[in-house]
This record gives structure tokens, C-alpha cells and sequence, in this order.
């Protein structure tokens, strides 16, 4: 089939709301199509020849973000938290692989949510489920979980004001290396991973010391002051992103500008379905998040499709198995891609094949699990071969409690302390900088 931006509509989307106006829909999209793009085909093809690297074992991927964004609050600070954590892990991770890490945020665009059920009960009353604030409410109301498609556009609008804030971070000093002790979170510093960061802090700070007695100028060096920062999303509510493709004047490709890159999610990766179809036209970068559930020849022929001509730089094999099923489940993958000569970068999500409920019914983590998951992907990877490439995590730069254990010991009496989340349950920053911490040491063995 030939491909357009609207050609997915021939095929079945599933995840999609059950929009209650589709002339409202076409409106709200028709404006999208008529504003700015988010992003933009030279930063994307950029993250590209990154992922790239990452592909071939000479670069190391950090994706992290929220769960599910929200669009209250939506602050500075709740931005420059997220910003901070990442860089924190980021340079952890930096010092002891000893190779570049490419800085991917979950932000700027994660607002809608795949859902198993398409309702929700409690109390006997049946309503929509909740599917993210682009689509509806989470408060459980029968107006709370109508679809809304005026929030397409507030998504892109809050999207717009957190990618221009971003970018003032990242490329305005904030991110410079010589900052690197400011980076510390308040709450973070009094615990070890706090700590610990500020030792690796006063070595790189003497490290620039030293350049500058030897006559390097470190103030005017830009890979020193400024840092590539890249916006990620679930590619999910394919009207939304339909209107914000946009086709490069000057090579003639078509790129969705709503994120630099995106992924496809375990319930959508049909490959006869609208999301693939949608995804294979565009020229950013894609992950494909990997469960146990995917069978090799399903995943080799799934990666062609999407990649026929086998670019570098283009696929991330995202795997979300769980700590129980990595061992078993993920070399029998990493093998068939590597039979079929595919270019991949290979991630894990150590998140959500290890979800459950507390006795109090809230939906939580345990960070052993995460990290053994983890532990388990780079050992395998190793066995194989094969370049454990990257980490793709739930995090917020906030001191929530919705994730177990952690050398901050978050019990189940702690949940409901403060948990926030309203999807799933993320790491705070004491536990993320943890997580950098051992992942670096995996890197250096």
C-alpha cells in the first residue's frame, strides 16, 4: 500500500478513544495541522546518527520520564526536576561506561495511556477507563471520563511550552558540566546516592581544574556547556500525530513532528494494524517495546517492515519482560535479529513486567526486581554478544513513595506517603540515581 500520513485509517487502530464528536475531532486536528511543528527534521535525523552509535556499541541510551504526564502541574520546577535526575544518571552513567550517553526524555508529548479494559467499575457505576489527560479525566465522573478532544490541542500546547523550556536548560547553561554540584536535589543530597553523586561531582570538577591549569579553555567548549536533550512519546492517538506529520522541504520525507522519537507499544504492534502502517511512513527514529509474547520470526519480520532498508540508527528493541521471564524470553529475540543481520539498538524496560498490587490495592514496584531485570538484560546481552545498549525507565525528580525498596527503604506502610503517579508508579529520584549507580557498574565489568 502506498503510504500517506492518513493511510493508517484503511487499517484497524486499536487503543483509540471512543470520541463522542468526530466533527469536533476533525476540527480540533485541522488547527494542530495548521500550527508549528514541536520538533523539527534536523534534530531528528541528529537523534538518529545518535541511536545509531547506540546501535553499534559506541553510545549508551537513557529514556526516562514519567509514567504519564499530567497537564496540572506542569511548573518549572516540576520540568527542571525531571531535567536534573536524568542529567544526574546521565553523567553517572557517562563516567563509568566511559562512552556518550543519549539523553531521551519521556516528556513533552507521554500523555495518553494503552489501557487492557476499555471501562472501568467501582461501586456498581461503569464509566469509560481513563486513557490519559490528552483524551480524558482520571477523576471518576461520567464528564471526567468523556473524551475530550479539545485536549489534543491543550497537549500540544503544554508539549510546546515544556520543549521551549527544555531547550532554554540545555543549551542556556543549566546543563553545563561545571554546574554539575547544582544538580543535586535538595532531598537527594542527604541520602548515600546523594552522596555518592557529589564524590563523582568533585572528581569531574577537579578533572576541568586540571584542563584549565593545562591551558584548555573549558568555558568555551560547547559539548561541555550544552547537552542534546530528545522528547519521546508512545506513538498512540494516531489523529494527534497524523496532524502534526509534516514533510521536509528540502529531502522530501515525512517526519512526525510531535517528538523526536517514538515508540510502539505491546497492544498496537500489530503488523497488518494503523499504528505500524502510520510508523513505517515517517523518518524518525522508532522503539518497539518487546514482551516474552512476541515470537522471533514475528519480531524479525516486524523490524523489516518498519526498517526495509535496515538503517542504522533507525529500530530500538525496547524489551519488557519482567525480572521472572528476561532469562528465557530474551535470547531467543536477540538471536533471530542477529541471524536476519538486522540493525537494532537494543533497551530495557525493567518497569512494567514488574508491576503489582500492594495489600492497599495501589499498584507498586519493587526496585530489586528492577534492578535484577536489568542485571539479567546485560547478562544476556553478553552471552549473545551483543551491546547491552540502553534503559528505559519510570522516573519523576519528585520524593514519591510508589515504588518498594530502594536504599531509601520505601515499605508498603510508606505508599500512600505521597503517591502521586495517576497510572503508574515511577521512581523517585533517590531510587533513579541508584539505579544509574549500579547500571554503571554493569557498564564498567
Amino acid at each position: 500500500m502506498t503510504w500517506n500520513p492518513s493511510s493508517w485509517r484503511t487499517l484497524t487502530a486499536h487503543q483509540q478513544p471512543s470520541w463522542p464528536d468526530a466533527a469536533h475531532v476533525d476540527a480540533v486536528t485541522a488547527e494542530i495541522s495548521s500550527l508549528p511543528a514541536l520538533v523539527f527534521p534536523g534534530e531528528i535525523d541528529r537523534l538518529r546518527a545518535d541511536l545509531a552509535r547506540v546501535a553499534d556499541g559506541h553510545a549508551f541510551l537513557l529514556q526516562a520520564g514519567d509514567c504519564a504526564e499530567t497537564f496540572t502541574p506542569n511548573t518549572e520546577e516540576t520540568v527542571r526536576e525531571k531535567l536534573q535526575i536524568i542529567l544526574q544518571m546521565a553523567v553517572a552513567l557517562t563516567y563509568a561506561a566511559g562512552v556518550p550517553v543519549v539523553k531521551v526524555g519521556r516528556i513533552a508529548g507521554q500523555f495518553a495511556k494503552p489501557r487492557t479494559d476499555d471501562t472501568e467499575t467501582r461501586d456498581g457505576i461503569t464509566l469509560p477507563i481513563f486513557r490519559g489527560h490528552i483524551v480524558n479525566d482520571d477523576a471518576f465522573t461520567a464528564a471526567a471520563r468523556q473524551p475530550d478532544a479539545g485536549r489534543l490541542l491543550r497537549g500540544y500546547h503544554q508539549s510546546a511550552a515544556t520543549l521551549n523550556l527544555l531547550r532554554s536548560f540545555t543549551k542556556g547553561g543549566f546543563a553545563d558540566l561545571t554546574q554539575v554540584q547544582a544538580w543535586n536535589l535538595e532531598f537527594v543530597e542527604a541520602a548515600s546516592e546523594g552522596q555518592r553523586y557529589k564524590q563523582l561531582a568533585d572528581e569531574i570538577e577537579r578533572a576541568l581544574r586540571f584542563m584549565r591549569a593545562c591551558g584548555i579553555d573549558t568555558t568555551g567548549a560547547s559539548s561541555l556547556r550544552e547537552v542534546d536533550f530528545y522528547s519521546s512519546h508512545e506513538a498512540l492517538i494516531l489523529p494527534y500525530e497524523e496532524a502534526l506529520t509534516r514533510r521536509d522541504a528540502v529531502s522530501g520525507d515525512w517526519y512526525d513532528g510531535s517528538a523526536h522519537t517514538l515508540w510502539l507499544g505491546n497492544r498496537t504492534r500489530q503488523l497488518n494494524g494503523a499504528h505500524v502502517e502510520y510508523l513505517r511512513g515517517i523518518r524518525n527514529p522508532l522503539g518497539i517495546k518487546v514482551s516474552d509474547n512476541i515470537t522471533p520470526a514475528d519480531l524479525v519480520a516486524l523490524v523489516r517492515h518498519l526498517n526495509p532498508e535496515n538503517e542504522h540508527g533507525r529500530i530500538t528493541l525496547i524489551s519488557r519482560m519482567g525480572v521472572n521471564k528476561i532469562a528465557n524470553g530474551l535470547p531467543p529475540l536477540i538471536d533471530a535479529i542477529s541471524a536476519a543481520d538486522l540493525s537494532v539498538a537494543w533497551a530495557c524496560d525493567p518497569m512494567h513486567g514488574n508491576t503489582f498490587r500492594a495489600s492497599s490495592g495501589l499498584k507498586t514496584r519493587n526496585f530489586d526486581d528492577i534492578l535484577n531485570e536489568v542485571k539479567i538484560f546485560f547478562a544476556v546481552h553478553r552471552a549473545a554478544g551483543t551491546w547491552p545498549g540502553g534503559l528505559h525507565v519510570e522516573l519523576t525528580g519528585g520524593d514519591v513513595t510508589e515504588c518498594l525498596g530502594g536504599s531509601v527503604g520505601v515499605s508498603e506502610a510508606d505508599l500512600a506517603n505521597n503517591y502521586t503517579s495517576i497510572c503508574d508508579p515511577r521512581l523517585n529520584a533517590a531510587q533513579s540515581l541508584d539505579l544509574a549507580f549500579r547500571v554503571a557498574e554493569f557498564l564498567d565489568a
